[in-house]
């Protein structure tokens, strides 16, 4: 009963009808229950009418506020439409009914006195006066104050009711509260099987989770468990999944929030939530708090970019004094992601606050493989799928690009009305992810095509002859979100450490496709603006970053990923000189390179061009066979149609839709073909039998047919699988 008066009371409806019930009140006090039959509110003309008209019986003239008032009767009932001319009468209607009575007002001056006079004289009509009276301007008042005081209570409800209806944690006068409420430990089914390809880090974590379900066992050795952990790495590498895992694992509730939502627009409140969050999570101890972006929080103080009195400042300081008030067996552990903890204030991060540090960085090609292995699991997927080679072709790919190349395969499968997901499906949405969908109805004329393909071949003879470390996957000239068409080199290694040979072809690399346009067209054109872009950063990282360069020596001049929003540099403006001198000089000599190597491969770089204007994309196995032999390899046979066939997508899914018969009736053939060898086969079986039966002297021979039989038996098979 007390839990459905609550939730009454939390209930908007519930108000709107008082407040209805208030004004109806109000119009009934004010004089509105006198319009239900007996009187009128007339205008002069209408009274003057009436008078002359000898309807008026007797009526009354009284001063008011600068008017006179007249009120009266009739001598018979008048009939008249039911309307107010009151602002508070919601409720009446426009029903005829009869009145008895009228009101009116006049001007107070002696013509219309004395003309009023006269006609009730000529019509016989009682006229009396009154003295002034006082009541009008305390009705006055109190009409004006009326919307006023209405307001006021209704604030007041409102107050009342975020602060009693709601527990306290969304009313208008609880900002100060956290809005974070804890995660049922019984719902949260998340665990340490479900995270892959971060084995390292979850090791790192193992010891949290124990501590939360036994703390004993450290505390009875002196031990302290750590009261923070912050999870670094980049976006999509799975800190939050991890989070939960160790929260699900050790089955305790999990508070979670982002550093944003601690700050708004009033002082204060960021460092009321944190108190609140806190004290919420001590009482429901174990438990763990997640705050993601803590950088939102707990950059570093005293930069001069919040003012006199930042309410960040005052959120980080209130956050440092909870963490470091935890005693041993308050059982609340802090976990923290960031992807820029080089901002982070240096007293957020000492131990007794963060102790321990876990990077969870990308994963490798086995862990990628791990990942692959996670998000397949409800997806069907066809045998020609290697998720091993799905993870060598995505190197960088973080486990949030992982699963939405998944997704994207899925989603091509599915337009196609296909029933698995095949491997040319993943090349599509691994594309779909780097380089977004394609162009297809994008209209490009033939000297464009023949000057992206030129281009497209440039970057590809450049990685083919320079492929020491990485390898050429894929060319298209298929026009993909703004790229006319792309070039993907992939690393034959995961490597976490490059050289200067390493970086210094990248931009070789990049620096083919102008190459392959000044040596062939002979023009150059704006293609090539994101490869300089990119070159230039690897460049510029080389000179201030990684100190390659003999003209600066081995100097760090910049920090890596760090930029300053007011352009503020920790070198004078001759060592920028010289900076943009070596990093000219880099892209000079590697331009250099480039067009030398297009001009010393003249050929292979026509003929792989021209592959790509006749099929449009090529494959890393059609890519080393122009390179080597100058010729395509044997044609594969295409799981669905390529780009250059279908211009829409019902084109597409009508050429799909083909395929899928013909490849079930190859199927068919195939199975025909091999039931009927297989009968072909058991014939010499059986032959052979008799003839061993009847000729018991000659084992040798039939053992030699029954081997050549054999023998047959997986060509067929390797026929059949092709």
């Amino acid at each position: 009963m007390k839990n459905n008066r609550n939730r009454l009371l939390s209930n908007g409806l519930f108000y709107i009808v008082v407040f209805l019930l208030l004004l109806w009140g109000i119009n009934w006090a004010l004089g509105g229950s006198n319009n239900s039959g007996s009187s009128e509110n007339i205008s002069y003309s209408q009274f003057v009418k009436d008078l002359r008209q000898g309807k008026v019986k007797s009526f009354s003239v009284q001063p008011a506020n600068g008017v006179y008032t007249v009120s009266g009767s009739y001598k018979t009932a008048q009939t008249t439409k039911n309307q107010s001319n009151n602002s508070f009468d919601f409720f009446s209607n426009n029903s005829s009914r009869k009145v008895s009575r009228f009101s009116t007002t006049m001007l107070q001056n002696d013509s219309t006195v004395s003309n009023v006079q006269n006609l009730a004289q000529k019509s016989n009509a009682r006229m009396t006066t009154q003295g002034e009276s006082q009541s009008g301007n305390w009705i006055s008042t109190i009409v004006m104050l009326v919307p006023t005081v209405l307001f006021i209570v209704m604030l007041w409800m409102m107050m009342n009711q975020g602060g009693a209806g709601r527990g306290g944690g969304g009313g208008i006068m609880n900002f100060g509260r956290s809005h974070v409420k804890p995660e049922d430990p019984s719902k949260n089914k998340v665990r340490f099987s479900d995270v892959a390809g971060e084995e390292e880090e979850k090791q790192e974590l193992v010891e949290v989770v124990e501590f939360l379900k036994d703390p004993s066992k450290y505390t009875k050795l002196g031990a302290r468990i750590p009261s923070g952990v912050l999870l670094e790495g980049p976006p999509g590498t799975g800190k939050t999944l991890l989070a939960r895992a160790v929260a699900g694992e050790a089955n305790v509730p999990f508070y979670s929030i982002s550093g944003s939502d601690f700050v708004e627009m009033f002082v204060g409140v960021g460092a009321s939530r944190v108190r609140d969050l806190f004290n919420n999570a001590k009482k429901n101890a174990p438990s763990i708090i997640f705050i993601d972006e803590i950088d939102a929080i707990g950059r570093r103080r005293g930069n001069g970019t919040g003012g006199g009195n930042d309410e960040r400042e005052q959120t980080l300081n209130q956050l440092l004094v909870e963490m470091d008030g935890f005693e041993g067996d308050e059982g609340v552990i802090v976990i923290a992601a960031t992807n820029r903890s080089d901002v982070l204030d240096p007293a957020l991060l000492r131990p007794g606050r963060f102790d321990r540090k876990v990077l969870v960085g990308r994963p490798d090609v086995r862990g990628r493989e791990a990942i692959l292995k996670v998000h397949a699991k409800n997806k069907p997927l066809a045998p020609d799928v290697d998720l091993k080679e799905v993870a060598r072709q995505t190197p960088g790919f973080v486990g949030a690009d992982l699963a939405n190349v998944l997704n994207e395969a899925a989603l091509v499968a599915a337009r196609r009305n296909g029933t698995e997901i095949t491997a040319s499906d993943i090349d599509e949405a691994e594309d779909r992810v780097i380089a977004g969908p394609a162009k297809k109805d994008r209209l490009i004329s033939e000297k464009e095509r023949r000057r992206v393909a030129f281009h497209e071949a440039g970057h590809s003879i450049c990685g083919l002859v320079l492929s020491d470390s990485r390898t050429v996957r894929k060319v298209t000239i298929v026009p993909r979100g703004r790229a006319g068409g792309y070039n993907i080199m992939l690393p034959k290694d995961d490597q976490f450490i490059l050289t200067k040979k390493q970086l210094f072809e990248q931009i070789v690399g990049l620096m083919g496709g102008r190459a392959g346009e000044e040596a062939t067209i002979g023009d150059k054109s704006t293609g090539a603006s994101n490869d300089f872009e990119q070159a230039t950063q690897i460049a510029h990282s080389m000179v201030v970053n990684y100190g390659m360069t003999e003209s600066l020596g081995m100097v760090e001049l910049e920090k890596e990923g760090e930029s300053n929003p007011y352009g503020f540099k920790p070198y004078s403006e001759a060592t920028s000189a010289k900076i943009d001198e070596a990093v000219k000089k880099i892209l000079d000599e590697a331009h250099a390179k480039a067009l030398e190597i297009v001009k010393d491969n003249k050929e292979k770089h026509r003929i792989i061009a021209e592959a790509l204007l006749k099929y449009e994309t090529l494959n890393e196995k059609q890519i080393m066979a122009l390179y080597k032999t100058g010729k395509m390899p044997e044609k594969d046979e295409d799981e669905y149609p390529s780009e250059s066939k279908a211009s829409t997508y019902e084109e597409a899914k009508a050429a799909a839709e083909k395929r899928e018969v013909e490849k079930a009736e190859k199927k068919d053939s195939d199975q025909a073909l091999a039931d009927q060898e297989k009968d072909t086969l058991e014939t010499p079986s059986e032959k052979n039998h008799e003839v061993e039966e009847n000729n018991p002297e000659n084992p040798e021979k039939d053992q030699s047919e029954n081997e050549t039989s054999t023998q047959d038996t997986p060509a067929d098979d390797e026929h059949k699988d092709n």
